[in-house]
């Protein structure tokens, strides 16, 4: 439990409590990046000049509520962005990081004057909170990987394990501490804090929203009382999924342990139940926020993840539809709406002439280059003017429907969720398809796991149509894929997010006019919804 000490000088030496609380009630809280810079000293001053221990904890104690929330006003510079970061982005996500880590090395070394200096009834308290501590912050940078979707460093893992582990060692693992960040006041403690770190990896971060991340980590810091860790005594046999403390890993596959020592199982019976009846309560119509689920979260959309955390909280293994095998070879990807349309249609989108309406810049630019246009001009290299860019991604593995893929070069920025058409290897035509996860690796490569919309899609134009009579709108981009009676997939369109409502009327243009009206959202992503239809 060794702490690395900050290099950078000291600007300020806190000796006592005055010092340190006034220094902490001066922080410029409406500036996050000046507020950042000044924790920061503080932190760096109490880890280069030490105060007594028990100043040391208090002041220490006094800062996570203001640090909690300079970490998340920086933290939205990089959320919800499009990967590979910005350099702005990146640098924000690596002083926040860098920010989680010095307050566990700050905790760390506090438990070493601690350690030293007390002897007394209530050592064995103040033990057991720093080393909450060190989990927290040491899970809330672990954290901000999954939110920026960072591949984690080497050794993050096994920093939390040694934190837990000592809270065995010393017996203070069940031992109750407050937690002034708690909305309720309620207690904790050191195994609760590495439990929902481990609940967290468990619901597949990678492949979640921001959002809902947010609600995850939240469920999972309620829910992780009801977890419990225990050693594995010699001979007893070992559930599927262990954790072992000297692996740089979350849970893991026992079969993949040699050596029992150091393996921990846990008992996740008592939140399966509690899914189970959350699940049930929610069906009865009682609203999220009485179940204690949050306010940001529908009734519905607390179903949907429910239901997609209850096997891996349960620790039980999701079933594949379709079996993974190792891919081979290159494919080419083309992200975003517009571009996905081109290179399906293999031609510019344009108005269907029973429909078109000119702006004034193109007629004008019709008129005066009418002799100059040449639409013969090759679909690759129009492409290279419009920016529609089509990347090569190596294929790492691949099943009936998807692929997990590599782009260790420069290429177009990837959201999750995002609407793409790729062309196998193997192939000669682009599928749809869309993002399903996303990780950018340590050394700026990106691994996207992607998922094909079923069907060979026809690009096609369609518009909205008016409640009443007057001016039609233009026509959009939009997708058309047939039905697949093999896998049970219905005919669909894939329109813009945020044209459907049930019923809603659609004219779509495929070598002559129909009229369909929307019926459901089959599937939806950043960018895109599929919906059910029927032709009127």
């Amino acid at each position: 439990m060794s702490a690395v000490l900050s290099t950078a000088p000291a600007t300020m030496k806190i000796s006592d409590l005055q010092t340190g609380f006034r220094i902490l009630s001066r922080l410029p809280l409406a500036n996050s990046r000046q507020a950042q810079f000044e924790i920061n000293n503080f932190l760096d001053s109490l880890l280069q000049s030490p105060p007594p221990g028990d100043v040391y904890l208090q002041l220490l104690e006094q800062t996570r509520i203001s640090l909690c929330f300079i970490e998340e006003q920086l933290a939205r510079e990089y959320t919800s962005k499009a990967l590979p970061l910005g350099d702005a982005e990146e640098a924000a996500f690596q002083q926040v990081v860098a920010t989680w880590l010095k307050a566990s090395r700050a905790y760390a070394h506090c438990a070493r004057l601690q350690r030293t200096d007390d002897e007394d009834d209530d050592a064995a308290d103040r033990l057991a909170l720093i080393l909450h501590r060190c989990i927290y912050y040491t899970g809330m940078a672990i954290s901000e990987y999954h939110r920026a979707r960072r591949q984690l460093p080497r050794g993050m893992w096994l920093n939390l394990h040694g934190f837990y582990a000592s809270a065995e060692e010393w017996g203070v693992a069940t031992l109750a501490v407050p937690d002034s960040l708690d909305p309720l006041g309620r207690s904790t403690h050191c195994t609760a804090a590495f439990a929902s770190q481990l609940l967290t990896e468990l619901a597949g971060p990678y492949s979640l929203s921001v959002q809902q991340l947010g609600v995850v980590r939240r469920w999972a810091s309620n829910w992780a009382p009801l977890l419990t860790v225990h050693p594995v005594a010699p001979g007893e046999s070992l559930p599927p999924t262990v954790v072992d403390l000297m692996e740089d890993a979350g849970l893991r596959p026992a079969a993949a342990c040699l050596q029992t020592e150091n393996i921990r199982r846990i008992d996740s019976a008592r939140l399966a139940m509690q899914i189970n009846q959350t699940r049930r309560q929610l069906q009865q119509k009682i609203t999220p926020s009485q179940l204690g689920l949050g306010e940001d979260c529908s009734a519905s959309q607390c179903q949907q993840l429910l239901k997609r955390l209850a096997r891996p909280w349960s620790l039980l293994r999701a079933a594949r539809q379709f079996r993974r095998h190792p891919g081979a070879g290159m494919a080419r990807v083309c992200a975003g709406f517009t571009g996905v349309h081109y290179i399906i249609s293999g031609k510019e989108f344009s108005q269907p002439e029973s429909a078109r309406i000119y702006s004034r810049e193109e007629f004008d630019s019709l008129f005066t280059f009418r002799y100059t246009l040449d639409p013969t001009q090759q679909l690759e290299v129009r492409q290279t003017q419009l920016g529609f860019a089509v990347d090569d991604w190596e294929v790492l593995d691949e099943s009936a429907n998807g692929f997990r893929l590599l782009r260790s070069t420069a290429g177009r920025r990837l959201v999750p969720e995002q609407l793409l058409s790729i062309c196998p290897h193997d192939g000669n035509a682009h599928l749809l398809a869309q993002v399903v996860w996303l990780m950018q690796e340590q050394g700026g490569g990106l691994i996207a796991g992607i998922s094909a919309l079923p069907g060979r899609p026809q690009a096609v134009a369609a518009r909205p149509l008016a409640r009443e009579a007057g001016r039609p709108e233009p026509y959009s981009r939009a997708f058309m894929l047939p039905a697949v009676a093999a896998i049970g997939a219905q005919q669909s369109l894939v329109i813009p997010q945020g044209w459907f409502y049930s019923g809603r009327l659609l004219e779509i243009y495929v070598n002559g006019v129909w009229r369909v009206k929307l019926d459901r959202v089959i599937g939806s992503g950043a960018d895109f919804d599929r919906v059910s239809f029927s032709v009127t």
